[in-house]
């Protein structure tokens, strides 16, 4: 039988990383749930082991269930009957196929019902469910939920949801409405506390764009602070599903991703209970939620990627033109070659920014327990200050390389992908929506320029310079170094311009993706480059090494070369579209 883990050895090269054994030591502090759980590790060595068979058993339901569903999923997708949403079929199957195998809430505390898992195999489930199918991938991802009220919420309200995770309860974020989409801070749901019952709130209003909103357990923000309108006025909820005073007003009809159910929902005195502080809903708890889901759309990204790969992979074989498959045209394995890069090098930002965040949210929750040595605080520091400038970096290139994977893979089917007959059809719908939920690639852009201000990354690709690859890829490490020489000179030239024309944010805005982008050529080029010089690498790595540092190469020196001959006062040419009016 087929099994999406076992049939993707880079994943598994990723499991094996040398950072893992820190992580799992932090995770498990020194084993001691060894006596109290019989399922619980007693070494690191049996840790992998478990994390390796967890991951086969979601390879072979990925595979079999969810995989073989995709396609009737798409054509039938959910529906609401009675204010609320039923699953397609084959949706429904996948979740208690999954539930019964005890897979849900694994990265969870043990009392909790979970596994305890690291997060780097849990995202790992997020791409092996993403590439049977990106729709289900969301039902599956928003366990980020549990994770947050893990995070933030008393112990007494994660007794009381966390355990439900495992069980096979779903969860929602419920965050953007009508008016407030990408600008959180212009929540209006409002929250007042119930007078009947202490510690008790009621929500009221509606939100929109709500991802699998009738979930059994929904995270809502809501407007806690009578008079505000900003987001000091914010603060973050549960509600339990239970009590059915949420209604499902109408699932939105959507491109892709059919099986994810897009809810409108009326919240009319929606019993809840507050998660942490008030007025630290979006400012602090909704943040970390969102870098967790982002986290997750590079997981489903990449997974979108190894499914379209695949399908052209097939399909390039098989059809013959002029007398010979078209795999055999230059044409044709140019592109199949850099798709090949692009997924790989996606691969390996995502699960670099697994492990950062690992690291920190490990040492995070320790500090619950007892207070961090200085040692072990400047840790958690450096690894939430790397997680912070990598994760709007994956979530940006990630999801666009979704999408251009996906466009080639239909393009190599030719006509006959643009027919529902072959499954690149539908992966291409699922992929459009990455590079816009969890905040627009434009968005990304604007978090992930902190990183290359504050000099994070030019610090990373320096301490990645320190590793030298085999010396049959010197060429291609040399390159890398021109290419962050090349970054560095750019950034100068843009700061420079901008100081010169008076602190000009517009300017620095303006050049912030090409800034960006180098930042992430360099920082790719040179993970794919330690993954090839790794001694059971084969040669498919340093293929994909080479194709990727050649096509970064040429983009940074056009990013370059478009800063440098960059006229800032050129910049009102651009502005002229403000002036610009729609016509209907």
């Amino acid at each position: 039988m087929a099994n999406f883990f076992l049939d993707n050895k880079d994943i598994q090269f990723h499991l094996d990383h040398p950072l893992m054994k820190k992580i799992v030591d932090l995770k498990e502090q020194g084993f001691r749930d060894k006596g109290e759980y019989d399922y619980a590790p007693v070494d690191f060595e049996d840790a992998m082991d478990s994390y390796k068979k967890v991951l086969e058993i979601v390879g072979d339901v990925t595979a079999n269930t969810i995989a073989a569903n995709a396609e009737s999923v798409d054509k039938e997708g959910p529906k609401v009957e009675n204010d609320r949403v039923v699953y397609a079929r084959g949706t429904q199957e996948n979740h208690d196929m999954l539930t019964r195998a005890g897979v849900y809430g694994i990265s969870l505390p043990r009392r909790f019902g979970g596994l305890n898992f690291p997060l780097v195999p849990y995202v790992m489930t997020c791409e092996l469910v993403s590439r049977a199918d990106a729709g289900f991938g969301n039902i599956w991802g928003l366990q980020d939920c549990a994770e947050t009220l893990h995070e933030f919420a008393s112990e007494e309200i994660n007794a009381e949801y966390l355990p439900q995770i495992n069980k096979g309860a779903t969860a929602a974020m419920d965050l953007t409405e009508p008016d407030a989409g990408s600008d959180l801070q212009a929540v209006m749901l409002k929250a007042t506390p119930n007078p009947d019952k202490p510690g008790e709130w009621l929500l009221n209003g509606v939100k929109r764009f709500i991802t699998n909103g009738d979930g059994d357990i929904s995270l809502v923000l809501a407007r806690s602070e009578e008079g505000t309108t900003d987001a000091r006025g914010l603060s973050l909820f549960v509600y339990d599903k239970k009590h059915m005073a949420v209604k499902v007003r109408r699932i939105e009809h959507k491109l892709g991703i059919i099986g994810s159910p897009t809810c409108e929902l009326v919240f009319t005195n929606a019993p809840a209970k507050l998660v942490g502080d008030r007025k630290m809903g979006l400012i602090k708890y909704v943040m970390a939620l969102m870098n967790s889901a982002r986290l997750g759309i590079g997981a489903q990204s990449v997974g979108i990627m190894e499914a379209a790969y695949r399908e052209a992979l097939k399909y390039a074989n098989e059809r013959e033109q002029f007398g010979k498959p078209i795999i055999q045209f230059p044409a044709v394995y140019e592109l199949l070659t850099n798709m090949k890069a692009r997924l790989q090098a996606s691969r390996a930002l995502l699960y670099e920014t697994a492990r950062f965040v690992d690291v920190y949210k490990n040492y995070f929750h320790i500090e619950k327990e007892r207070k961090l040595e200085k040692e072990e605080r400047d840790e958690m520091k450096k690894y939430q200050k790397l997680a912070d400038a990598y994760t709007p970096l994956l979530k940006l290139f990630s999801s666009e390389y979704s999408n251009s994977v996906a466009y080639d893979a239909l393009q190599i089917h030719g006509g006959s992908g643009f027919m529902k007959d072959y499954a690149i059809e539908r992966i291409y719908r699922d992929a459009r929506i990455t590079t816009i939920y969890e905040g627009t690639s434009q968005l990304q852009v604007v978090a992930a320029i902190r990183g290359v201000t504050t000099g994070v990354l030019l610090s990373q690709m320096q301490g990645y310079e320190a590793i030298r690859p085999v010396p049959e890829l010197d060429n291609q490490y040399r390159t890398l170094v021109t290419m962050r020489e090349q970054y560095e000179e750019a950034v100068k030239t843009v700061h420079e311009a901008a100081t010169k024309e008076g602190n000009d944010a517009d300017l620095l805005d303006f050049h912030a993706r090409r800034l960006v982008e180098m930042g992430g050529y360099i920082i790719m080029g040179h993970l794919l480059l330690q993954q090839a010089s790794h001694p059971t690498a084969g040669e498919e790595y340093r293929i994909s090494a080479i194709a990727f540092i050649k096509e970064g190469q040429a983009k940074c020196n056009a990013h370059l070369s478009y800063v440098k001959e960059f006229d800032p006062d050129s910049l009102g040419y651009f502005k002229m579209v403000l002036e610009e009016k729609a016509e209907a």
